[in-house]
């Protein structure tokens, strides 16, 4: 009988596994020494025993093997082999094809390195959540939409803004085409997380109190955002159209962060930009 032909993610899988053991002390992970050891790090059958899997399911997993691995049995892997976020992440990727859960409990700030990326920056920036809560901003978002600081935490959100904030709708005269866009990315976003039970409250609350979005949440339809144009009207300074692009930022706990960069259109744009925001760019 011959072997079955190893997939190249399950050689990967084999090699990850082993490197990560072999870095291990017992004494790391709570084990006696005990006798001499030929090779560096754990044995399999501790992996196996501090993971509460079979001995004989961890060896074939190490050798390569296209066996099924349920969430459950990574997540005690990455415990016993004291994985990090990124480790983590990597591990479920190689075996399932594709990235774990993230850590449900989004952080309350960004780093400081964050931080000080955005205060840097001359034009608006904020950093967001993957349910749109704003965890961050700079000065010149301040400007541009308002004292965020000053809101109740539950509505410093970027899907709540859009329909309660009356002052930033008074500024976007394509707000309904924004509006549409914004339902239809959340929703997708909604669809894609590992537990969408604080998406669907957020969309319950604001159909509760905003018939636009009740009606647009009712449409169905979902949109990648994850660049585009839109228009302010400024006070004492006119049109404004700002392109918009966001990043996903890792941060060391595993949360991926959506970093949103808006920079005005180069000609007119960019002049009353500067303007209003008081700074030159280069």
């Amino acid at each position: 009988m011959t072997d079955t032909p190893r997939l190249p993610r399950r050689v990967e899988l084999a090699q990850f596994l082993r490197t990560r053991r072999a870095r291990l002390r017992p004494a790391d992970v709570g084990l006696p020494e005990g006798a001499r050891r030929r090779t560096p790090g754990l044995r399999r059958e501790e992996v196996a025993r501090l993971a509460d899997v079979g001995v004989s399911w961890y060896t074939w997993l190490e050798q390569g093997r296209d066996i099924h691995v349920s969430e459950p049995l990574l997540e005690r892997l990455a415990l016993a082999l004291r994985l990090s976020p990124t480790e983590r992440a990597h591990l479920f990727d190689l075996a399932h094809g594709r990235p774990a859960a993230r850590p449900a409990i989004p952080p309350d700030v960004v780093s400081g390195t964050l931080q000080r990326v955005l205060d840097g920056y001359p034009f608006p920036a904020m950093v967001f959540t993957s349910r749109w809560d704003i965890l961050a901003w700079n000065e010149a978002a301040v400007i541009l939409f308002g004292d965020l600081g000053a809101l109740p935490v539950e509505q410093r959100n970027g899907l709540w803004s859009m329909f309660m904030n009356p002052e930033r709708r008074a500024r976007m005269p394509g707000w309904e085409k924004d509006a549409r866009r914004a339902v239809a990315s959340f929703r997708l976003d909604a669809a894609r997380a590992a537990d969408r039970t604080e998406f669907d409250a957020l969309a319950a609350e604001l159909s509760q109190v905003s018939p636009e979005f009740s009606r647009f949440w009712g449409e169905h339809d979902v949109a990648e955002v994850s660049e585009g144009l839109k228009v302010f009207v400024l006070p004492d300074v006119g049109v404004i159209e700002f392109e918009h692009v966001t990043l996903l930022h890792a941060d060391p706990d595993g949360h991926v962060l959506r970093v949103s960069f808006y920079s005005p259109r180069p000609g007119e744009s960019t002049t009353r930009a500067e303007k209003l925001f008081r700074r030159v760019t280069w």
